[in-house]
Formats: C-alpha cells, structure tokens, sequence
C-alpha cells in the first residue's frame, strides 16, 4: 500500500533528492565545460593553433572524442539539471540563513536563465541542429552588441549590460578569493588534505574566471561607448588579448590553468555541495 505523507514531507523529501541529483550533474557538467576551455586556451597560448577557446569549442572538442556525441548529450542534460537546480532555488530557496531571501531568490533566477540558455545551445547542437552551442560567443557577443545598440537607449543599455558583467566578474573573484564558497560546502566531511586542496581549486580557479568576465564586460563597455559592435568579445577573444599584454602567452597560460582548476573545482562541488 502506497505510503501518504499529510504534511507533504515526502513530497519535499522527494523534491530534495531530485534537486541534489540535478545539481551534481550540472556541476559536473559546468567542470566538464571550463576543463576543456582551460585546456583549449592552453593550446592557444603555445601553439599557432586555430582552436576555439569557449564553450562551442569545448562541446566541439568534446564531440570529436570516442562516443562524443552521447558526451555531448550528458552535458547538455547535465545544464539542464543546473538549470531546473536554479530555478528550485528561486521557486523555494535554498539551504543556509540566507536562502529564502529575496535577493538571493532573484540571483537563482537569472541562473536559471543564464544555463538554459546554455543547456538549449548544447542539446540543440546534440541532435545536429543549427545555430548551436558550438558556435562561437565571439560571433554571438557582435550580433547581440549590433542588436541591442539598434534600440532606443540601446546604447546605455549595453553599457549596463557590460558594467554589471564586470561587476560581476570582480564579485566572483573577490568571494573566491574569500573562499565563500566554504558556506556551501560539507567542510566537517572533508579532511584537511582534501580540504587545502579544494581551496587551491576554489581560489585560484575563481579568481581567474572572475578576470575572464570581468575583462568581457570591460570589452563589452568599450564596443557600446564607441558604437562599435566589433570591439565586443566573447570568451575566445577575451581569453586571446591576454597574449597581446606584456606578459605575453604567460598570462593566458596562468589564465587558462586557472579555468581547468575551476573545472576541477565543479567536479569537488558536485561531491562536496551541501544541498
């Protein structure tokens, strides 16, 4: 006979294990995701090669691979559960003091969006379809920048755009660098060893992700000031113009080996999250 819960605990209960389920596969998809950008940007700055260093190169990587395109198709699910984990979060909050809160509610929302957005490009690419997840974000940085500067005020919208991906590059730095994501995490579960290095994960791989976004959005204020479409960027070109400095291809080496550490880091999330 079938158990019934009056208080709804199993419905909650039943919520919860399929909230944590969809988490961790879309953490380890996200790790799968910057492990292979980090890498490809590796190549970038040793190399003359052409490859594609952003997400349509990852999953273009990833499908070149032996039994690629079912690869491809986990990670495209694997989004997909970050994306339905968001959307939880922003429907019913999430664990800690602090979840239920608006502001918190509303920062799950736009993730929601941002890896649907993402998880659609992928599985899209998955069954072969055009205009899919391998295609370049230099491309899609330009069309959207033309776009939106077509539009009344577009241009004060654009540089709103690119001031709060750089705010938000600078506010995903500055909490890595503060290591807040211990909050999230089964610190107690973890031994030292492991613990020291998850934070050498946490740190490093946040700062320089955090630098990635925040020197798109810096890009992305100087192509809208100058109404220009084409001094937009997406993560290739981003992640290029750190050869063009003084540091040379040194500093997209460090850039590029902080990428594959914030894979590796999702990865440690996926095990480690508190959900």
């Amino acid at each position: 006979m079938m158990r019934r819960w009056p208080d709804g605990s199993g419905a909650r209960a039943a919520r919860g294990a399929g909230t944590a389920v969809a988490a961790r596969a879309g953490l380890v998809a996200r790790g799968v995701i910057y492990l292979l950008v980090g890498v490809l940007a590796l190549r970038i700055a040793h190399t003359s090669g052409g490859d594609q260093a952003d997400r349509g190169g990852a999953v273009q990587e990833l499908a070149g691979r032996p039994l690629g395109q079912a690869l491809v198709w986990a990670v495209g699910l694997g989004l997909i559960g970050m994306a339905l984990w968001r959307l939880s979060e922003a429907v019913f909050g999430s664990p800690g003091p602090d979840g239920r809160k608006g502001g918190h509610r509303l920062l799950s929302a736009v993730r929601f969006v941002f890896y649907s957005v993402i998880a659609a490009s992928v599985i899209t690419f998955a069954a072969g379809g055009s205009g899919s997840g391998a295609g370049s974000t230099d491309e899609q940085s330009r069309d959207v920048t033309a776009r939106v500067l077509g539009w009344p005020g577009g241009q004060a919208l654009m540089i709103a755009a690119g001031v709060a991906l750089a705010v938000t590059g600078v506010w995903i730095g500055v909490r890595a660098a503060l290591r807040r994501y211990h909050r999230d995490m089964k610190l107690p579960d973890m031994s030292s060893g492991v613990r020291r290095t998850v934070d050498v994960l946490g740190v490093a791989g946040g700062v320089c992700r955090g630098l990635v976004f925040a020197t798109a959005g810096g890009f992305a204020i100087q192509a809208a000031a100058a109404y220009d479409p084409a001094k937009a960027k997406g993560v290739d070109d981003t992640l290029r113009t750190f050869t063009a400095t003084p540091a040379g291809p040194w500093l997209l080496t460090v850039v590029a080996v902080g990428l594959v550490l914030f894979g590796l880091f999702s990865f440690a999330m996926a095990r480690w999250r508190r959900l």
